[in-house]
């Protein structure tokens, strides 16, 4: 029968929760019994309980920075599955995720049809962006052209803008799905041009770049827009069946079918 774990003194957490550390109180009763077992010096216990309330405090400031970032929880990398009948290059995806790309303010075109997995790719990106402390927004692409357009109406565009260009990592999500206005393209490509060689930028699209020329409304805001970013781009193009079919809910090996009533019976 094992030893019961340490108490904790009422004063000792009094001391923790001044201090905000109250959180340890969590582990601390199974700290204090793992030392003993092991002999941990008074430096060595210290060190791992000051390294548990670190790891914690890094997992909570990453969480608030995906929420911040509008990144779905579920869509991180270590979800992914390996088993999804997809294709793409693998050398490329692991650039991707060392976020050298970033650091060298390059950017990274995710391509394939619908439900490959290309938003999940990308999203993950945000997140272990958001890990290391860099500054994410992910968005919709066409959302993200409305809500600008909506902006111009209380004169907030400017600012809105300013916020896009800033982030240190912007993601654009199912881009060029339809047509984009004058308007949509002329902030495309401001976009575009004062993030160029400063800022990382990952799009996500269902079509291949060259057809992006043929859904902007200016051809040379367009082309000029897009020569900025392939310069400097990475190019991920996933083939395959849809990804999310891997997602579909299925009947347990124990789980027997109900019979469904006819509706005027189950009336």
């Amino acid at each position: 029968m094992s030893a019961p774990a340490p108490s904790v003194s009422p004063e000792l957490k009094a001391l923790m929760r001044k201090l905000k550390l109250g959180r340890l109180l969590d582990t601390l009763p199974e700290r204090l019994a793992l030392a003993k077992t092991h002999g941990l010096g008074h430096v060595a216990f210290l060190e791992q309980l000051l390294s548990d309330e670190a790891i914690r405090r890094d997992a909570d400031s990453a969480g608030r920075r995906a929420r911040a970032a509008h990144l779905d929880p579920h869509m991180v990398l270590e979800a992914w599955d390996d088993d999804a009948k997809v294709t793409y290059d693998h050398e490329v995806w692991a650039e991707l995720i060392s976020m050298r790309f970033v650091d060298q303010a390059r950017n990274a075109f995710i391509l394939g049809p619908v439900g490959v997995g290309k938003t999940f790719m990308a999203t993950a990106l945000g997140h272990i962006a958001c890990r290391r402390r860099i500054s994410v927004h992910f968005e919709r692409a066409e959302k993200m052209h409305k809500r600008l357009k909506a902006a111009r109406l209380d004169a907030s565009h400017d600012q809105e803008m300013r916020k896009l260009i800033g982030v240190d990592l912007l993601i654009l999500d199912d881009f060029a799905l339809s047509t984009l206005a004058m308007q949509e393209t002329a902030d495309f490509y401001e976009l575009v041009v004062e993030r160029h060689r400063r800022a990382a930028t990952v799009i996500s699209s269902n079509r291949d770049t060259v057809e992006w020329l043929a859904v902007m409304a200016d051809p040379l805001l367009a082309q000029s827009a897009l020569d900025r970013m392939k310069s400097a781009a990475w190019e991920l193009v996933i083939e395959g069946e849809s990804y999310r079919r891997n997602e579909k809910p299925t009947l347990g090996p124990n789980t027997v079918d109900q019979p469904r009533l006819d509706p005027l019976v189950a009336r």
